[in-house]
C-alpha cells in the first residue's frame, strides 16, 4: 500500500511542545501530535471505492494487513506524525473554551490526482482534548457517520468525505440515552477524509486567547492552501477570505434546506472553514414537514437547531467567526457589511433553491407567496417532504384538482386530513397550476428538473437503525444495500422501491430512529 504523502498541517504550523497524551490546556500551538490507540481484534466493515481510488489505493491494498492496521490506529503510516486539532468554540450559544478534537487523531495528509486529502480517524483513542471522554466511538454512530457523509456526497451536498468503517474489536461504555443506563457496546472507528477539518472554532480559541501572532499564521496557512486565488495575505484578502467562507457556508446550509436535512449540533466547532458538512452527530432528514423539528434531544426544549433555523444559526456562527477575525483586520465596517449581505443572500438563494423543488425555471413576482403559502400547508398534516417533492414532479396543470391524489402518499393520516385543510391544497394546486402555464418547458422537462434536486432516497433514521440492529448482531449486508442505494439517490430504483416509504409506525418513538443524543 502506498499513499503520496503531503503532510502540511504539521509542518507549517506551531505544535503543541508537550508531547505526553495528557488532558489540558494547550497554548500558542494549533494541534497536538498524539499517538491512536492499539485495538484489540481490528475488522475492516466497509470501504468506499471511490475514495478509495480518490486516494490512489487500489481493492487490492484495502484487503492488505497494512490498510487494517493503518485505519484501526494499530499502526501509522512511515514519516508521518499524526495529531489532533486545538480549537474551541460556541456550544448551544455559550462560549465553551478550549474544545480541540476529543475522538479524533489525524493521520496524513495525501495528494493524488492533484487533489488534497487529509486523512483521519474518529474513535481511535484519547488526545490532550478528550476531557473525561475516552476518545472512542461506537458502532452505531460510526454507521450513521460512514453512510450519511458518503450519501451526502451523492446528494450534491458540500460534506466530509469517508473511506473506511471498522470494528476495533473492543467494547465501549455509553449511556446511550443519557438517563443513567450505560452499557457495553461494540466499539467501531470511521476514517474521514476530507480537503481540511479546520473549523470556525480554531480561528475562535486564538482570538479569544488574543494569540493574534499564531491567529494570523493559521489564516495565512488557511488562505494559502485552500482559497490561493485571494493572493498575498493583507487585510483586503482577510475580508476576501471571511466573505468567502460567509458564500460557502451558506451554500450549503441552502442543499441542507434542499434535502431536508437537519444537522442537530451547529455549534461553532461543527462548521467547516471550507463550508463542508462535518460531524455527523444526532442528525436526521426531515419525515414530517415540519420547521420546528431537531434530532437532537439535547436540543429538545429550546430547538435551538430544528430545521427552520439553520440558516439564522449559520449567520449567528459566522457573527463569531468574524469577531475571531478582528484583530487582523482592524476595524468592524468591512466585516458587519460582509455580514449583513448574508440575508439578502440567503433570502435570493433559497428562493432560486425552491424554484428548482417546484420545477419553476424562471422568476415571478408571486414565487414567494406561493412559495410561503406551500409551506404553511406542508404542516398543517404530518407530511413526508421527500415523498411530496419527489413525487410533485408528477403534477398536471390539466388537472390541478387531482394534485391531492399525486401526493397522498407522503400524508401520514391521508383520511384524517379535514375538508378545510383540503380546500387549502385544491386552492394551492390552482395557483401552482396557473404559474406553471407561465413557463414554456414541457411537463416532462420539468419533472426531469424536478428529480434532479428532489431525492427519492435519503439516509431515514429508521433505515440507519435497521443497519445498525443488524450490524450489531453481526450481519453487514445492509450497509452496503444502503450503500449502494444511496449512490444514486435521484434515481428511480426500482428494485429498491421498498426504500421509497414513510416511517414506519413502529420507528416514530423508537431510539435511534427519531430523535437522537450526542452520545457515540
Amino acid at each position: 500500500m502506498k499513499l503520496n504523502i503531503d503532510d502540511r498541517f504539521t509542518k507549517e504550523l506551531p505544535a503543541d511542545p508537550i508531547l505526553d497524551n495528557s488532558r489540558r490546556q494547550v497554548q500558542k500551538a494549533c494541534f497536538s501530535y498524539v499517538t491512536p490507540k492499539k485495538t484489540e481484534n481490528p475488522e475492516i466493515l466497509h470501504i468506499s471505492p471511490e475514495m478509495l481510488s480518490a486516494l490512489g489505493l487500489t481493492e487490492e491494498d484495502a484487503t492488505s494487513k497494512q490498510f487494517l492496521n493503518v485505519f484501526t490506529g494499530n499502526s501509522v503510516l512511515p514519516n508521518t506524525t499524526p495529531y489532533a486539532m486545538c480549537y474551541g468554540g460556541h456550544q448551544f450559544g455559550n462560549w465553551a473554551g478550549q474544545l480541540g478534537d476529543g475522538r479524533a487523531i489525524n493521520l496524513a495528509e495525501v495528494k493524488h490526482d492533484n487533489q488534497h486529502w487529509t486523512l483521519q480517524l474518529k474513535g481511535a483513542g484519547e488526545t490532550p482534548y478528550s476531557r473525561t471522554a475516552d476518545g472512542l466511538a461506537v458502532l452505531r454512530s460510526s454507521v450513521r457517520e460512514y453512510l450519511c457523509s458518503e450519501a451526502m456526497y451523492h446528494l450534491g451536498v458540500p460534506t466530509t468525505r469517508a473511506l473506511s468503517l471498522a470494528l476495533s474489536g473492543d467494547e465501549v461504555l455509553r449511556d446511550m440515552l443519557y438517563d443513567g443506563n450505560a452499557a457495553y457496546e461494540k466499539g467501531a472507528i470511521v476514517c474521514r477524509v476530507s480537503q481540511s477539518f479546520l473549523r470556525f472554532g480554531n480561528y475562535q480559541l486564538l482570538g479569544a486567547r488574543q494569540d493574534e501572532e499564531t491567529l494570523k499564521t493559521l489564516v495565512d496557512y488557511t488562505i494559502k492552501h485552500h482559497f490561493p486565488q485571494l493572493g498575498t495575505p493583507s487585510k483586503e484578502t482577510y475580508l476576501k477570505f471571511f466573505e468567502g467562507v460567509l458564500n460557502s457556508t451558506l451554500e450549503m446550509i441552502i442543499h441542507w434546506q434542499r434535502v431536508g436535512f437537519v444537522h442537530g449540533v451547529m455549534n461553532t466547532d461543527n462548521l467547516s472553514i471550507l463550508g463542508q458538512t462535518i460531524d455527523y452527530g444526532p442528525y436526521g432528514w426531515l419525515e414530517g414537514y415540519d420547521h420546528n423539528w431537531t434530532p437532537n434531544t439535547t436540543d429538545s426544549q429550546f430547538k435551538r437547531y430544528r430545521y427552520g433555523a439553520q440558516m439564522e444559526i449559520g449567520h449567528w456562527n459566522l457573527y463569531q467567526l468574524a469577531n475571531a477575525l478582528y484583530p487582523l483586520i482592524g476595524e468592524a465596517d468591512d466585516l458587519e457589511r460582509i455580514l449583513h449581505s448574508y440575508h439578502e443572500k440567503a433570502q435570493g438563494q433559497y428562493l432560486v433553491m425552491m424554484r428548482s423543488k417546484l420545477g419553476l425555471f424562471t422568476e415571478d413576482k408571486n414565487d414567494v407567496e406561493l412559495i410561503g403559502n406551500l409551506e404553511n400547508i406542508l404542516q398543517l398534516t404530518e407530511t413526508d417532504m421527500t415523498i411530496f417533492f419527489r413525487n410533485l414532479s408528477d403534477f398536471s396543470t390539466e388537472s390541478p384538482l387531482e394534485g391531492l391524489t399525486i401526493v397522498t402518499d407522503a400524508f401520514y393520516l391521508p383520511n384524517d386530513i379535514s375538508d378545510l385543510i383540503k380546500q387549502k391544497w385544491n386552492s394551492w394546486f390552482l395557483d401552482y397550476a396557473t404559474r406553471l402555464q407561465k413557463e414554456e418547458h414541457t411537463s416532462k422537462e420539468r419533472k426531469e428538473q424536478m428529480n434532479q434536486v428532489n431525492p427519492k432516497y435519503v439516509l431515514r433514521n429508521y433505515m440507519a437503525q435497521l443497519a445498525i440492529d443488524a450490524a450489531n448482531k453481526g450481519d453487514y449486508k445492509l450497509i452496503d444495500d444502503l450503500f449502494k442505494l444511496l449512490k444514486k439517490p435521484y434515481d428511480e430504483q426500482p428494485e429498491n422501491e421498498q426504500w421509497f416509504v414513510k416511517r414506519p409506525d413502529w420507528a416514530r418513538h423508537k431510539a435511534g430512529c427519531s430523535m437522537l443524543s450526542c452520545s457515540s
